[in-house]
């Protein structure tokens, strides 16, 4: 039996649209073994509404590992989920990189972690979640070496932010093929280059902890403006955050969970003022405090 805690991930953190990831400190544990037939138990988020077979998404992504290593096998996973579903939170980073983690350990880790996180890309599509799930930290991301032949490109960073990270989970769901559908082909290069200018203002705050620039370094011009109709209260969630002391805030993810870096002390404050604002717009919504998660997927 292998286990493995797998963080939370929030990606974009405003400006950095598909290019950037934080792991965070809300975790899943992964239980796995080698077996004759697939079997999943879940506990915790979703419960329920999961598949417990071969279906599963934290099973897939073992099997995966395990053909990629050149072995049939099929597992027992016991899953405990505190990670919400289809919030911003990057859940199916941590089944996908949760179940690629352990198979790769109990079949004697015959993969280097660059393979898995390549792997875990192709699950996924995109390794803004993947890589933090798998590094800890903060990671840069992309791809580089063209259509014909895309590699994923990474650079992890050990941030320097002081700060806790207040996120509000509102009670529904944002799927994230929703999101990107409402996205648009075409931006104006106004909005483009804004969002460059800001995201190298949020990597300086993330290398040297200049909170003070969060301010204006999270607001951002390519995704959130089109994504609001599906979190009702955005903005005012975003408003009541940085009125109760907040230094920025953003959507996790494609929403509809909201983070705002907060100093410790106003933790609290912050997440009560988050909720409020949900409730104002409709809607229930919960608070965690979570801080920088520095380790990634581990085996405990």
């Amino acid at each position: 039996m292998v286990t493995v805690r797998v963080p939370a991930t929030i990606a974009n953190l405003g400006p950095a649209f598909d290019a950037l990831g934080l792991a965070v400190s809300l975790y899943n544990t992964v239980e796995l073994e080698p077996a004759a037939t697939a079997w999943v138990e879940v506990h915790g988020e979703g419960e329920g509404e999961l598949p417990l077979d071969d279906r599963n998404l934290v099973h897939r992504a073992a099997a995966a590992v395990a053909g990629a290593a050149g072995r049939r096998q099929t597992f027992h996973i016991r899953c405990r989920n505190d990670i919400p579903l289809a919030r911003g939170l990057g859940s199916s980073a941590a089944a996908i990189v949760g179940g690629m983690v352990a198979a790769n350990a109990a079949l004697g880790r015959p993969l280097e972690a660059d393979i898995i996180l390549r792997l875990g890309v192709g699950f996924e599509g995109h390794p803004d979640n993947v890589a933090p799930a798998l590094f800890g930290g903060a990671v840069v991301c992309g791809f580089s070496g063209g259509p014909a032949a895309p590699a994923v490109a990474y650079t992890r960073l050990t941030p320097a932010w002081e700060a806790a990270l207040v996120v509000a989970v509102p009670g529904f769901p944002v799927s994230t093929e929703e999101a990107r559908r409402r996205l648009p082909a075409v931006v104006p290069f106004a909005d483009a280059a804004g969002n460059v200018a800001r995201t190298a203002a949020l990597v300086a705050s993330l290398l040297t902890g200049r909170m003070d620039l969060l301010a204006s370094a999270m607001e951002d011009a390519l995704h959130q403006p089109y994504r609001r109709p599906l979190v009702p209260g955005m903005q005012a969630v975003f408003e009541a955050a940085r009125a109760a002391g907040a230094y920025g805030a953003a959507l996790a993810g494609s929403g509809p969970s909201i983070v705002a870096p907060a100093p410790v002390e106003r933790a609290a404050v912050v997440g009560e003022a988050m909720i409020r604002a949900f409730r104002d717009a409709g809607g229930a919504a919960r608070a965690y405090t979570l801080r920088i998660d520095a380790d990634g997927a581990t085996v405990t």
